[in-house]
């Protein structure tokens, strides 16, 4: 135990020291220590403590990209969220990661529900509205930001507890939590923008999702659906979209399209949360990955079928040919193809497949555009 404890010790003083002679702001520094004192018990597959793993995850974005020549840094830049957050200026760089503009797949995941329902909605024979897409682009930034703000805000005492989420800005004490509420603020006040440009049906129905985005962050404490809550929030855009395009809600389409996204966010959000389902257990958290725990293959299927029906109904709704119902048996592969591979005790594969449903919605979004392209021939 003595010599463990004094490895320890002196892993972090050394830790202090690069991070010092690297020019690490004092926020980092901190930032660093706490996510190395609450990691410090993490094991490798060995069952030994791997804390040179741990102190690559600990470092903060700005140290990892300072920490490389400069030559590589050059190099390797691309417009991955990632690296965007890491060559915007320091001060900043907490408040990008608190929107999760690191992480850009829950920003799609968000977004792509509404790109199926403006699709849907463009007059036969012609692409979707690009003006409406990047509109709703924008929103799904803001509102995904501002969902993420509201979710660090409330579970800063979780957070800390947990491996994954201990170096988020509020839990490590990077971002206060009024600073995260003057985020927050400007974040929805931007939104807020982008709905005004919408008509009043589609601004009413957008403000009434905002209860959804509030309350979803609790429901983790006092049921084991908090994944629904989610699916209900995320796929608001699935009626907000149509509703933006036509004046009005089409419910014959837009019901089934919505009921689809919720049954696809149960199976990509239950597979998420597999990656903290014995920290949730430490912490009093509930998931469906809990409830489901060696079933969820079962469940997640289930989710499947319901999502895949609810797709048909909304196409035969909206009168789509035959290059939706392609696309749709090829979502129905890759839903079957992620549910048989993924292995749910391993985080690294199941972050892998929960990121791979971008890919999954981009597909169905090319099948109904391609399926509407193709109305106008069948008519001539």
């Amino acid at each position: 135990m003595f010599p463990n404890r004094l490895s320890r010790r002196l892993t972090l003083t050394a830790l202090r020291w690069s991070a010092v002679s690297r020019t690490c702001p004092p926020s980092c520094l901190s930032t660093l220590s706490n996510c190395f004192l609450q990691n410090q018990t993490a094991r490798n597959k060995d069952g030994f403590h791997s804390e040179s793993a741990v102190l690559r995850g600990a470092l903060c974005s700005q140290c990892r990209f300072k920490s490389r020549p400069r030559e590589t840094q050059r190099r390797s830049f691309s417009l991955s969220g990632a690296n965007v957050v890491n060559s915007a200026p320091a001060h900043v760089q907490p408040y990008l990661r608190l929107m999760r503009l690191d992480k850009p797949i829950g920003t799609w995941l968000l977004y792509l529900p509404c790109t199926w329902s403006i699709a849907l909605a463009a007059e036969p024979g012609c692409l979707p509205d690009v003006g409406m897409l990047a509109l709703f682009g924008t929103g799904a930034l803001l509102m995904r930001g501002a969902g993420c703000t509201i979710n660090d805000m409330w579970d800063k005492d979780f957070d800390k507890q947990v491996a994954r989420t201990a170096c988020r800005p509020i839990a490590s004490g990077e971002i206060s939590r009024m600073q995260a509420l003057v985020s927050l603020g400007g974040q929805l006040s931007l939104a807020l923008c982008v709905l005004l440009c919408l008509n009043y049906y589609s601004i009413a129905l957008g403000a009434s999702s905002l209860s959804l985005v509030i309350t979803y962050p609790l429901m983790k404490r006092i049921t084991y659906w908090p994944q629904l809550v989610l699916g209900l929030t995320f796929n608001w855009g699935a009626l907000l979209g149509w509703a933006a395009v036509k004046g009005s809600c089409d419910w014959s389409v837009c019901l089934p399209l919505y009921f689809s996204g919720v049954m696809w966010t149960l199976v990509y959000d239950t597979i998420y949360a597999h990656q903290d389902k014995e920290d949730d257990v430490k912490v009093g958290v509930k998931s469906t990955a809990l409830m489901f725990q060696e079933r969820t293959k079962l469940w997640l299927s289930g989710f499947t079928a319901a999502m895949l029906s609810g797709l048909v109904v909304a196409g035969v709704s909206a009168e789509q040919t035959l290059p939706y119902y392609v696309a749709l048996s090829a979502v129905a592969v890759h839903l079957a193809r992620q549910i048989y591979t993924v292995d749910i005790n391993k985080a690294e594969d199941c972050w892998k497949q929960f990121s791979s449903n971008r890919n999954l919605g981009l597909l169905l979004f090319l099948g109904i555009v391609a399926g509407n392209l193709l109305k106008e021939s069948k008519e001539i």
